[in-house]
């Protein structure tokens, strides 16, 4: 498989030490990637899981010697951390292996768009406690996963490819997207007032491209669920991608022109489009 170029490539909620991270996934992706920046925005390393639970699987490992590895070669890699790594928080402003440890960033792309990148979990609503409503989809969502895990794992064994269960159902509940829908309001506001054109981040594993009002927001998605990146070209269009044993485009954003991705094409495009020859999708640097 050919290697994959980019200028820049945005990875978050990877979630290493919990059964659920697609480390194998994300371990092919950091392989054949190939760029000049690559920003880790947040809840890489799932802290709250580990602290509860010691779990450590040896492609874990692996991801984290390949983000050092690209740091080592000369990649500019920028650690944002998250809600669930937020003891790293601590760090913010020194370096670790190559690697630049920041509360956030600005990114400048290609084409002088400026965009402020943060986790995103700043953006949660106010009211949000450890009410038993929380503790309810916290239940919830961790019996979805593990019916994603089981899903997958028999998938595997019949050869077929990764299917997304979580984000299916996600898209198809209306409560889970209007939350989904009320916090990119938030983020594109945000980014609004403070000047920015768009706004990328993570946080609430859901992968998305949408202009909202002249203002971009962009959400590389996860590597629990979806395994999405959001990635920009060497003219600085973004793209969110899919990546498993396929590989499928799920939203573009060029100055002339944006693709937004709809749920149902975050739902369905793994299962309507094997994976291409890289080399033709993206020309080499």
């Amino acid at each position: 498989m050919a290697n994959f170029h980019c200028r820049s490539a945005f990875i978050s909620d990877v979630h290493l030490g919990t059964p659920d991270c697609k480390a194998g996934y994300l371990l092919d992706f950091l392989r054949k990637l190939r760029c000049e920046k690559l920003y880790l925005v947040g809840d890489i390393i799932d802290m709250e899981a580990l602290a509860r639970r010691h779990w450590w699987h040896a492609d874990h490992g692996a991801v984290i010697a390949e983000v050092l590895d690209l740091a080592r070669r000369g990649v500019d890699v920028i650690y944002i951390p998250g809600n669930h790594d937020a003891p790293m928080r601590g760090l913010a402003g020194q370096r670790f292996g190559g690697v630049q440890i920041e509360l956030d960033a600005v990114h400048e792309a290609a084409d002088g768009r400026r965009y402020r990148v943060s986790h995103g979990d700043e953006f949660d609503p106010e009211q949000i406690g450890r009410t038993w409503m929380v503790h309810l989809g916290e239940v919830m969502h961790r019996f979805i996963c593990w019916t994603n895990r089981r899903v997958h794992a028999m998938r595997r064994r019949l050869e077929l490819p990764y299917l997304p269960l979580s984000i299916i159902v996600k898209s198809h509940i209306g409560k889970a997207l209007a939350y989904i829908r009320a916090y990119e309001e938030r983020v594109a506001s945000d980014a609004r007032e403070r000047g920015f054109d768009g706004h990328i981040c993570g946080h609430i594993h859901f992968g998305h491209v949408r202009d909202m009002g002249g203002v971009l927001y962009l959400n590389d998605g996860d590597w629990v669920e979806h395994c999405t990146v959001l990635v920009e070209d060497h003219s600085g269009a973004m793209e969110l991608i899919h990546w498993s044993e396929q590989f499928a485009p799920l939203g573009r954003a060029s100055r002339e022109l944006v693709l937004p991705s709809p749920a149902a094409a975050l739902a369905l495009a793994p299962l309507t489009r094997s994976r291409l020859d890289l080399g033709e999708l993206r020309p080499a640097a």
